[in-house]
This record gives structure tokens, sequence and C-alpha cells, in this order.
């Protein structure tokens, strides 16, 4: 049978027929809404989808909107739905597919990211934390730090180095890690907002099974470069309406605010609206460009776009409101679960942008990648591209 729009209304209907959301608990809708293949569309079936265009997601996103279905939450689930999922999709066996995806999409299982170390800075490759194997299990011992939401989570996708003797991009193996197994610990890093929204994680002794590896043993890098392209699509390419983000509450704030306008900063506020909507719409057509297939390089120019633009509207924020632009209603140290921008002050938003700039990869290293990547400029020299890892300068 051919699925198209018309055919996803109809099973969207049935789905809302046999499962109320005005009487479903929340979790029993979600479950159904997934083992209908309405979560993600353009999934195989079985496993939350239906094997259709990805676009077509939309016509069952508004027919579940209009009869008040419960969401699962994205923005709390979003390491999972946007960099866990499309990998595990990718690379999982049949039974690592059936055993995580479901409860990912649910939000039953919340994901976190084990990449960045401190030892390493933006050179990912250069990771540190070792995987040793002893018969089925590997054991991990390492730290990871900037750990969006190891607080609250249940797994974590995890890069280690299995190989010292080859070199760096080359001897990296890529596990699906346990969040409560013995050896791992997770400890809160404050930041310059006063939450601790970002933890490190240290691992000692963590045995991982080998069911748990996703690809094949020293495929690591090549694995995690469908994480890391999914990440910055994820970061840089969020639909949003007009006026949505960061420009949404300078512009409010212009409008209802006319004794805090100057010609300058009429001029500054104009410029960057044009430049926040060009971005909205360069990130809904990379969005379409997914239609087709996996995302690529692409998707480090629209992080890079991202991060400047929320450093620039933050400031230019600030600087509108004047002195009640640096008030910050909460100094506390909190341990949040969702990141959130626009319900927050100016001096919040100003804050945590810095990091926009950091996270998802440094500006740096993303500009590299568009560089070499996407424009096809001359690679930097790299005189560690052939020697082993063990025998690095660090």
């Amino acid at each position: 049978m051919t699925i198209d729009a018309a055919e996803l209304r109809r099973r969207t209907g049935e789905l809302l027929t046999a499962h109320p959301p005005a009487g479903t608990d929340r979790l029993d809708f979600l479950r159904a809404r997934f083992d209908a293949g309405l979560a993600w569309v353009h999934y195989p079936e079985g496993l939350g989808g239906l094997g259709v265009p990805r676009s077509l997601q939309a016509v069952v996103d508004a027919e579940l909107e209009v009869a008040g279905a419960p969401d699962n939450e994205p923005r709390r689930i979003g390491i999972g739905l946007g960099m866990a999922a499309p990998t595990i999709l990718k690379y999982g066996t049949e039974e690592q597919k059936q055993r995580y995806l479901r409860p990912l999409w649910t939000g039953e299982e919340v994901w976190c990211q084990l990449f960045s170390e401190p030892g390493a800075g933006s050179d990912l490759a250069a990771l540190g934390t070792r995987a040793v194997r002893e018969g089925d299990d590997w054991v991990v011992n390492g730290q990871k730090v900037w750990t969006s939401s190891a607080h609250i989570a249940r797994w974590a996708i995890l890069i280690a180095r299995t190989d010292p003797d080859v070199p760096k991009h080359a001897g990296i193996t890529y596990f699906l890690c346990d969040m409560t197994d013995p050896g791992v610990e997770v400890r809160p890093l404050r930041q310059i907002t006063g939450e601790a929204e970002f933890n490190e994680v240290f691992l000692t002794d963590v045995r991982i099974p080998d069911s748990r590896r996703l690809g094949e043993i020293g495929d690591g890098w090549k694995v995690a470069q469908t994480t890391l392209n999914n990440e910055r699509v994820a970061i840089g390419g969020m639909r949003l309406p007009r006026e949505g983000g960061m420009i949404g509450p300078v512009a409010k704030t212009w409008r209802e605010r006319p004794e805090l306008r100057t010609h300058d900063l009429h001029q500054r506020l104009l410029k960057l609206w044009v430049e926040s909507e060009v971005s909205r719409l360069t990130a809904e057509r990379l969005r379409q460009q997914l239609v087709a297939g996996q995302p690529g390089p692409e998707g480090a120019g629209m992080k890079l776009a991202f991060a400047r633009l929320n450093q620039e509207i933050s400031g230019l924020e600030v600087e509108l409101r004047g002195e009640e632009g640096l008030l910050y209603d909460d100094w506390t140290m909190r341990r949040p679960e969702l990141v959130d921008f626009t319900g927050r002050d100016a001096g919040y938003r100003y804050l945590r942008s810095k990091g926009n700039s950091i996270e998802g990869g440094t500006s740096e290293v993303l500009l590299n990648i568009v560089a070499e990547r996407v424009l096809g400029l001359p690679a930097e020299p790299r005189t560690d591209k052939d020697v082993a890892w063990k025998d690095l300068a660090r």
C-alpha cells in the first residue's frame, strides 16, 4: 500500500480514536504512537516509522497538535532524538534498534554524549579514555567533560580508544554506556550562569558488554561522524517560527519600550533581524535536504551562524535594556533538565550564549570543516596524521 498524506491522516485518526489524549496516560499514548509508526515516519516499520519521506512527519504532527495529544518533550531528550537515534539506526544491530529506540523516543530513557575530554580539547580524535577487551566485556577508564544531561541520563553514547598503536583516528570504538553501572561517576560543572547544566563524568573500571558496541572495532571515528553531523543540525538547524529564538525577546522589547530606542541600536537590530530570518530559512532548506539523505558538513555552517547570532543578539539586548539588562533573577546552583533561553532574563541569555560557540564543536573547528569540506579549500598541514596515538606529544 502506498502511504501518502491522506493515509497518514487516517492512521493518525485511528490512533486518536483508540487512545483519546484526554483519557489516556501520557506514556501509554506515546508508546501507542510509536507502535503505530507515527513517531518518526521516515524510520523503518517496527522502529517507530513507516518508511515514508521525512517531510510527511508534518502531516502527523499537525493532526496530533489539533487533537491536543502529548508530545515526547523533545527538548528534554534532544541528545537521544538528534544524535543517538540516527547513529543507532545506521550502525546498530537489529537487537540494539529494538532495545533502545522505543524508550529513547518516548522519553523513558534519557541519553547523554560522552565524547569531549579535558585532555583532548577541540581535537576529539586525540581522546585518551581507554577501553580494554576482557573476554566478552570492555573495561573502560577515563574522563569526559561538558556532558549535558548526564545527571538525568540512563544511557550514553561513548567513544573510547581501543588501540593506541595506530593513528588517532583509527583506534577508536563506539559504545553504548549504561550510566547506572558501577564505576560511572557524574559531577556537576558550575557555569558562568550559576547553573550546573553540564557535567564531568569519570569512568573507573566500567564494564561494557561487547553487545553494546556500535559498529566495528576501530570504526568509532566513522560512526561518530554520523552523530556529530546530526548534532550540528540539531543545534543550528532547529525549526523556528519567524522571530523564534533569541531575536524574539529583543524585537518584543523594541516594540514595547520606545524610550530605549536609539538610531545605532535600530540599525543593528535591523541587521540582526534580517540575518536571523536568513538563518531560519536556510535551516528549513537544510532540513528539506535531509529528506534525500544524511546530513553533511553543511550543518557545521548552520551551527556557526547559530552561535554567532545568539551572541550578537544577546549582547544587543543587554545594551538596549541598559542597567536592567544586567539583572539576572537566579544565581543559585541549579541542575536544570532543560536549557531555556527565551524564558529567562536578558542577563542569563547573554551569559549562556557564550557556550554556543563551544558546544557541538567549537567555532574554530567548524570553520575548518566548512573551509575544507564545503568550500574545497586546501587542508591545514597535519604532522600527526600517520603517527601512532601512543607516540603523540601530550
